[in-house]
């Protein structure tokens, strides 16, 4: 999506940008911005090792209560 603004379209959205809030509260700006894109990549993050790890577990009990019905089958 970047790629088809070019140089010419940041630096304009940088003027708009610089005019509209000056040069005094751009810093804060960037910095808020860069906070809130790396809280939201840490609970990105947090959301698919839970996931990741509901898998296993899930993994291991099938496997576990396959292993449990073996001998079961086996004894009739």
């Amino acid at each position: 999506m970047l790629s088809t603004i070019g140089i010419p379209g940041l630096i304009l959205i940088l003027a708009i940008t610089l005019i509209i809030f000056g040069p005094k509260k751009l810093p804060e700006i960037g910095k808020a911005t860069g906070q809130t894109l790396k809280e939201f990549k840490k609970s990105a993050r947090e959301l698919t090792s839970e996931e990741d790890d509901n898998t296993v577990i899930e993994s291991k009990g099938t496997s576990s209560n396959q292993d449990q019905a073996s001998p079961n089958t086996q004894q009739q």
